[in-house]
């Protein structure tokens, strides 16, 4: 599976998985959500795998700058929250990061 294709499906499912515990939690849903969310959380784990990396560490600190990104896109969409310029500050700074970790020359 191409990286950035596993990267935005990991990211998805990772947010969903933990927005669901959030929404139990904190927004005193039902604890039905639980369900969805562990689904959710395994399909993130799953494919996290599926990238093309040859060690997990640096397969995770790429996913980091994305999973920020997703993060920021996810207050927006699903929550109804405009992120203000320093979340797009800051989520421009990971994603340069997740590019460097990912494309920088290897030795």
């Amino acid at each position: 599976m191409p990286t950035l294709p596993a990267y935005a499906g990991a990211a998805v499912a990772e947010i969903a998985g933990c927005f669901a515990f959030w929404a139990w939690l904190r927004l005193d849903r039902s604890p039905a959500w639980i369900a969805p969310g562990l689904v959710s959380l395994a399909l993130f784990a799953y494919l996290l795998t599926r990238v093309e990396s040859e060690a997990a560490g640096r397969a995770y600190a790429a996913y980091g700058g994305l999973y920020i990104a997703a993060s920021i896109l996810w207050l927006w969409i699903a929550e109804g929250h405009q992120p203000d310029r320093w979340d797009l500050g800051g989520g421009a700074i990971c994603l340069a990061g997740t590019a460097i970790i990912l494309y920088g020359p290897r030795a």
